[in-house]
């Protein structure tokens, strides 16, 4: 300790125990009154004008001494009390940016999907950035690498490679297609990379302590399409016991888990499910499953496709001349998005599929990427392009919260990003605003709480959200108006 701190010290004390005596004395000349002693007080009464002379002419003494150590009291106290508040968020965080990798089908047969989603996330990137970046963390920007994972799941795996032992990126979103997602965390799990995949298929989110995901499981979108097919039969004074459904679906994991729980939606509810075929996912003929559905007299087809075969489905319905009470596609893919309706025409006039995204949801940062996107792509952003919008500015509001929750970290940590995720609950702003339900929250494996999906009809050659009915741009036409009842 310095002279002059101890200097400081010694005067404070000194000032402390005159106090202290002049108390004692005050105390004893208060009892003294008590007992009626007024030979004592008058005793005492002179001792105190003498003390209070000394203490007077000490005070004076050190007067100049306290002004002259106020202002290093001060600066000891500020210390003390920057050492009991908390530091500021991020307030140790030492990186200007924050990699994120992107790994999505930009080359091969699933290029549609992966184009617009690279689309959408060079746009909200850019917003993010142009918005300040990561307040919390000292406004580290986003920098955003992209590969390609050629519609394979090695394509995938090699991707995230890269992305780990090269870029270093702390996060992946991706990929798209569920087997492919299913081979890059074998590369991201053993890093402790952070995964949000914009994958459907439910158990993803089980294979693994560092995979999120904010979009709506395949069972939420199966459970979605089946209580909107019983609601518009029990609309249409049609009673849902007595209609015959069957349900078709292409052979990977995406949707044999799809149609499983479509069956079990549509058996809990009492639905009585005829037929289910199973085809293979490159399938080039579908003559002979609608030959079948026509023969059983089917009523309601559910259809868990994915692009081609959902087109190939419709086409060949129409050649045959059948028409059937309902078609109603689930999982996200074919029918009703822009691509299928340009290449489908009037064969997909009428046909239903489930989204985990709404282009038309009235929602103030919505509005403006929707309008955004089709300015700058010429196009309304769909399925692909919503999911990573939504799951880049979820990512966005993790990182805000990192800084709050670990102010000392000097980069990201795997596991308390882990834990930032966990602890998020998005109920405003432009994540929520993107997001079909408006609420974004992680249970322990990582599955978004609050996950729901929306269904498109196509309606004289153009998408409509018909449900669920609170958002809906019009009332779902139900049956088809070409229905020809069997009988």
């Amino acid at each position: 300790m310095s002279l002059r701190k101890k200097k400081a010290a010694s005067v404070i004390e000194y000032a402390i125990i005159i106090l202290l005596v002049i108390n004692i004395i005050v105390s004893g000349v208060a009892i003294a009154y008590i007992s009626g002693v007024s030979s004592s007080i008058s005793e005492l009464s002179t001792k105190v004008d003498t003390l209070s002379d000394t203490v007077s002419t000490n005070f004076k003494s050190i007067s100049s001494d306290l002004s002259s150590i106020a202002e290093q009291i001060g600066g000891i106290t500020g210390v003390v009390i920057n050492l009991t508040k908390p530091p500021a968020p991020g307030a140790a965080f030492k990186e200007k940016e924050i990699k994120i990798g992107l790994v999505e089908p930009l080359t091969g047969g699933y290029a549609v999907f992966g184009t617009e989603a690279a689309d959408a996330a060079k746009l909200i990137v850019e917003d993010i950035n142009s918005k300040g970046g990561i307040h919390n963390l000292k406004g580290a920007r986003l920098t955003l690498v992209i590969e390609d994972s050629k519609s394979t799941v090695d394509g995938a795996k090699l991707a995230a490679q890269r992305l780990v032992s090269v870029e270093h990126v702390p996060i992946i979103v991706g990929a798209y297609i569920s087997r492919h997602t299913g081979g890059m965390l074998e590369v991201t799990e053993p890093e402790r990379v952070i995964v949000v995949t914009d994958a459907l298929v439910d158990y993803l989110t089980e294979k693994g302590n560092y995979i999120f995901r904010v979009c709506p499981k395949n069972s939420a979108h199966a459970i979605t399409n089946v209580n909107f097919i019983y609601e518009m039969l029990k609309r249409s004074g049609i009673d849902p016991s007595t209609v015959k459904l069957a349900i078709i679906n292409e052979d990977s994991i995406f949707g044999k888990m799809g149609a499983l729980a479509a069956q079990e939606r549509a058996t809990l509810l009492g639905m009585h499910v005829v037929d289910h075929i199973e085809y293979p996912y490159d399938i080039t003929d579908m003559t002979g499953i609608v030959s079948r559905l026509m023969q059983e007299k089917i009523d309601i087809v559910i259809c868990h496709p994915y692009f081609q075969d959902a087109l190939l489905f419709a086409r060949t319905v129409h050649d045959l001349g059948w028409k059937p009470m309902f078609i109603a596609g689930q999982g996200a893919c074919g029918f009703a998005d822009p691509e299928s309706i340009k290449a489908g025409g009037e064969y997909v006039n009428y046909i239903t599929q489930t989204y985990s995204y709404d282009n038309s949801k009235i929602a103030k940062y919505n509005q403006w990427f929707v309008s955004e996107f089709e300015k700058r792509y010429g196009k309304k952003p769909t399925e692909a392009g919503g999911i990573i919008s939504y799951s880049l500015w979820t990512i966005k509001e993790v990182l805000e919260l990192y800084g709050k929750m670990f102010p000392e970290d000097e980069k990201l940590d795997p596991d308390h990003l882990r834990q930032a995720f966990l602890s998020i609950d998005i109920t405003s702003g432009p994540a929520a605003d993107l997001y079909p339900t408006g609420r974004i929250k992680f249970n322990e494996i990582g599955e978004n709480q609050y996950g729901g999906a929306v269904v498109v009809q196509v309606i004289d050659g153009k998408p409509y959200l018909v449900w669920p009915p609170a958002g809906a741009q019009r009332e779902a036409v139900f049956p088809r108006p070409d229905w020809t009842p069997t009988g």
